[in-house]
């Protein structure tokens, strides 16, 4: 299962660039630059968590099953969290009101708090490190 998350990770990563430099060069001439820095928030938050499958599948002191656990957290958090910024921060671009679902973004964030959560608890389960 590391591979997978080493995998996980890295797509999130390489899209998060990818979002970014979007962010950075597309967007400007199209939404204002609230929206913008709305859109570089969700690119952040989704690069920290790319990061963190890196460390995590990586890991040894971790079993797979809080591994699986950890990824599958980190990857419904970042497409509630981020994925709902990006819809929000270009809401004028598409024939769909994202204020709709608005109220997954804190859903997301709270998967993604979950996440750090496991990987806290499992930290203090370690014996002898």
């Amino acid at each position: 299962m590391n591979k997978g998350i080493l995998i996980t990770g890295a797509i999130l990563g390489a899209l998060a660039v990818v979002l970014g430099a979007f962010g950075a060069h597309g967007l400007k001439n199209l939404v204002d630059s609230e929206a913008v820095k709305t859109f570089e928030t969700g690119v952040r938050y989704q690069m920290y968590h790319a990061l963190l499958l890196l460390f995590v599948g990586g890991n040894t002191l971790l079993s797979n099953s809080t591994k699986t656990t950890i990824m599958y957290l980190v990857i419904a958090g970042v497409i509630l969290f981020s994925g709902s910024i990006y819809g929000l921060s270009t809401n004028n671009l598409s024939g769909f009101d994202f204020r709709k679902i608005g109220f997954i973004t804190p859903i997301g964030g709270a998967l993604l708090i979950a996440a750090w959560g496991v990987l806290i608890y499992k930290f203090f389960q370690l014996r002898n490190v």
